[in-house]
C-alpha cells in the first residue's frame, strides 16, 4: 500500500489544449478516492498520468514518497482496471488473471496459489477454465479485478470500470468493489462520471470540471456543504434547485426576509447563525439553493414550516416517493461551468424559462398532488444554501 500525491499537475497537449490545471490531490494510504465530473473534465487524463500512460507537462507525482514522473508504467507498482476489461480472448480466466505474474517470471506454484486466492475472493472458482467470451459482463469485470489483485500492487487505478454494465449490475458491482477495497485495504484512485457511483463508494470524492479541482471532501460533506455552484449542481439527483433571491428587512425592520420571486420567507435566527456571512448581502441579489429533500407537501406537515404557493407542473411517482415539479416566479441560475452538465444526469430536470424556475421536490408518497394543482409547499428554509452571484462561491462564514 502507498500514498499517492499529485502536486500542481498540469497537462498540456501539443495542440495547446490544457487538460488539467495545477491539480493537487493527496490519496492517503488505503484510501478510496473517486474522481468525478462531466465528460471531458480531465479526470481520466489525471488517472492516466498517475498510471504513466500520459506524460506530465509540469508538477510532481509521487507514489509512496517516490517521485515517478519519469518512471515507466511497469515500474510504478500499480494495477489498472479499464473500462473495456482489456482481457485476452484466447486465454482462460486463470491465464488472464495470472498473465502479469507469468511475465514477471513468478514460479508456477505461486502463480496458481495467487490466482486461486483471487478467484476465491471474487467468486470465480468455477470460471477459471472458461474464456472471456463465455462470461457475463459482471464476470469479465471480476476477471479484470482479479488480474489487478494478484499483482499485490501499491495502488489500484480504475477508469470507469462499470460503465459497460447494465444499471442493475452496476449497483451490485459497485458494492462488491467497495467491499473488496475495504477488505484488501489497497490505496485506490477511481474515475467515474456518475455522481451516484462516486457518493456510494468513496471515502472522499474529488469533483473536477474543465481540468480544475472544484472540491474534495467526504461524500456527505459535498452534499451538505458544496463550495460553489458547480458542485451544488453536480452533487445530488435531482440536483439542487438554484434561483435568484434577495435578502431584505421586513416592513418594520426587525426581521430579515428572503424574497424568492413573489414568495417572501422569514430568515430565521438559526439560518443566520449557520450562514453568518449573509449579513453582508442585505439588499443584494444572491443565489439561493434548496435541495429537493427540503420541500414537502404542506398538507402532510404539522410542524409549522414556512410555505410557498405553487402550481404543480409535473409529477413522477416512484413508489417510495413522489418527485413533484412546480413553477416559481424566480430567475433560475445555472453557472457557466454547470452548463457542461446538460449532457449528464445531474441536470436532467428542466430549469424553466428566463424568469420562471421549475423546482424539483421530494414529496412523501402519501401526497395527492396532481399536475395543474395550486398547492402550498412547505420549505425547510434552515437548510438553504447561498452563493455569491458574481463568484459562484458559497456564502457561509
Amino acid at each position: 500500500m502507498a500514498e499517492v500525491k499529485l502536486e500542481n499537475i498540469n497537462k498540456v497537449y501539443p495542440n495547446g489544449f490544457q487538460a488539467t490545471y495545477d491539480l493537487s490531490l493527496h490519496v492517503a494510504d488505503g484510501e478510496f478516492l473517486v474522481l468525478v465530473g462531466p465528460s471531458g473534465c480531465g479526470k481520466s487524463t489525471a488517472l492516466r498520468m498517475v498510471a504513466g500512460l500520459e506524460e506530465i507537462s509540469s508538477g510532481t507525482l509521487s507514489i509512496d514518497d517516490r517521485v515517478v514522473n519519469d518512471v515507466e508504467p511497469k515500474d510504478r507498482d500499480i494495477a489498472m482496471v479499464f473500462q473495456n476489461y482489456a482481457l485476452y480472448p484466447h486465454m482462460t480466466v486463470a491465464d488472464n488473471i495470472g498473465f502479469a505474474l507469468k511475465l514477471a517470471k513468478v514460479p508456477k506454484a505461486e502463480i496458481k496459489e495467487r490466482v486461486d486466492k483471487a478467484a476465491s475472493i471474487l467468486d470465480l472458482n468455477d470460471q477459471l477454465d472458461r474464456k472471456p467470451g463465455q462470461l457475463s459482463g459482471g464476470q469479465r469485470q471480476r476477471v479484470a479485478m482479479g488480474r489487478a489483485i494478484v499483482r499485490q500492487p501499491k495502488a489500484f487505478l480504475m477508469d470507469e470500470p462499470l460503465s459497460n454494465l447494465d444499471a442493475k449490475l452496476r449497483v451490485a458491482m459497485r458494492a462488491e468493489i467497495a467491499s473488496l477495497q475495504r477488505d484488501l485495504g489497497v490505496t485506490t484512485l477511481y474515475v467515474t462520471h456518475d455522481q451516484v457511483e462516486a457518493m456510494t463508494m468513496a471515502d472522499r470524492v474529488a469533483v473536477i470540471n474543465r481540468g480544475v479541482l472544484q472540491q474534495v471532501a467526504p461524500p456527505q460533506t459535498l452534499f451538505d456543504e458544496p463550495e460553489n455552484l458547480f458542485v451544488a449542481a453536480f452533487i445530488g439527483s435531482p440536483s439542487m434547485n438554484l434561483m435568484e433571491a434577495t435578502l431584505s428587512p421586513d416592513s418594520v425592520g426587525e426581521e430579515l426576509s428572503l424574497n424568492i420571486g413573489s414568495n417572501r420567507m422569514r430568515v430565521t435566527s438559526e439560518l443566520l447563525s449557520r450562514r453568518p456571512a449573509l449579513r453582508n448581502y442585505f439588499n443584494r441579489t444572491v443565489v439561493v439553493g434548496l435541495r429537493p429533500k427540503d420541500f414537502e407537501d404542506a398538507s402532510l406537515v404539522n410542524d409549522g414550516m414556512q410555505t410557498i404557493s405553487a402550481e404543480v407542473a409535473n409529477t413522477e411517482a416512484l413508489g417510495y416517493e413522489v418527485i413533484a415539479y412546480f413553477n416559481v416566479d424566480a430567475k433560475p441560475v445555472v453557472s457557466e461551468d454547470a452548463l457542461d452538465l446538460d449532457a449528464d444526469e445531474a441536470l436532467a430536470a428542466p430549469t424553466g424559462d428566463g424568469n420562471t424556475s421549475i423546482v424539483a421536490a421530494r414529496f412523501d408518497p402519501r401526497t395527492r398532488v396532481r399536475v395543474g394543482d395550486q398547492i402550498q409547499v412547505a420549505v425547510d428554509i434552515n437548510n438553504a444554501h447561498f452563493f455569491d452571484q458574481d463568484t459562484g462561491l458559497a456564502i457561509r462564514d
